[in-house]
């Protein structure tokens, strides 16, 4: 009886070393929440839109008890890994919290920026952040248009990224910005060495900014992570052409995209499949590195469709529409 007391009592106290992974919320990108549209565009003609295009979740539950372990493990709908991997032991909670804020922004940023692009709007690379103590810091702000590397005008992050591959750590270069409505500046910057030998760094994540004079707004708060992108730059696509691209169909998807428009794997697609089903969607949207994990554990009957980049994305949505065969994993 002692034994059986103690053994409840650790059970329903002290926590183990693991957190539940499970299906999280969906949020339809057409939609609102709390009364405010998820993707909101003032300034431009936008076109209605039918059906649903949700973004899916994956939730985390920390600090569970031996018996909320076991629990979870019978449930069936959750998994249990080493806490490390969620939460590396070397970041702090609020470190965590931030990063994953920030992940979530760069990924309606560039979300944005990918769909716009698409529909064939001008762009222009900016500073999205400057790391502390980089090269950068100091001399350039997130915000900053960057105009010129060492005199060559740029149009584009991967530009940037390109012009800046060949210098060396110590190397001084000229960039060229501008920071708001004020006029070009040139500053020159000494790189650092990075984590690639003989290759300088500058210290700044770059990325492209549509120069577009309307303005699209993304109001979803407590979501972290950056594999919203692909179902975020669909809503814009899809409320800037006519014609519905669900067309009355309820569309679920995961995927992080660039701005170039390529979609990238995800984690968790399991548990995003899993939910998307029990609210009633019936077609999702999977990356296509993510095809072989997402026919080994779809519910019976969500029908999958492979993308590889936007565009094959809203082909396939328009194909569906239109009665056509999608691709499929």
């Amino acid at each position: 009886m002692v034994f059986a007391v103690v053994l409840s009592l650790v059970g329903g106290i002290a926590t183990v070393p693991f957190v539940a992974l499970g299906p999280g919320p969906t949020f339809d990108t057409l939609g609102r929440v709390d009364g405010k549209p998820v993707v909101a565009i003032e300034g431009e003609r936008t076109y209605p839109t039918t059906g649903r295009l949700n973004m899916t979740t994956v939730s985390v539950v920390d600090g569970i008890t031996l018996f909320g372990a076991l629990g979870f493990w019978l449930s069936g709908r959750n998994a249990l890994v080493p806490r490390d991997e969620v939460f590396p032991p070397n970041l702090s909670e609020a470190e965590i919290e931030r990063r994953n804020t920030e992940l979530f922004q760069d990924s309606e940023s560039t979300a944005e920026s990918a769909a716009l692009r698409y529909l064939g709007y001008p762009s222009e690379p900016i500073v999205e952040g400057v790391e502390d103590g980089a090269a950068a810091d100091g001399r350039l702000e997130p915000g900053d248009d960057l105009v010129a590397v060492g005199g060559i005008p740029m149009s584009s992050a991967r530009q940037v990224v390109a012009e800046l591959a060949d210098n060396a750590p110590g190397d001084t270069v000229e960039i060229g910005y501008r920071r708001g409505d004020g006029p070009p500046q040139t500053v020159p910057v000494t790189l650092a060495p990075g984590s690639e030998p003989g290759r300088g760094y500058l210290g700044i994540r770059v990325t492209d900014r549509a120069a577009v004079d309307f303005e699209i707004t993304i109001s979803l708060t407590d979501v972290g992570g950056p594999s919203a992108g692909l179902m975020f730059a669909l809503s814009i696509v899809d409320k800037l052409t006519p014609g519905p691209l669900a067309d009355d169909t309820f569309v679920a998807g995961t995927g992080e995209i660039a701005t170039g428009g390529e979609v990238g794997p995800i984690g968790g697609i399991g548990f995003k499949m899993l939910k998307a089903d029990e609210a009633g969607a019936t077609v999702f949207l999977v990356p296509t590195d993510n095809c072989a994990e997402a026919l080994s554990r779809a519910p019976e009957g969500l029908r999958l469709i492979r993308v590889a980049t936007l565009g094959e994305a809203v082909d396939a949505l328009e194909a569906m529409r239109d009665g056509v065969p999608t691709p499929r994993c």
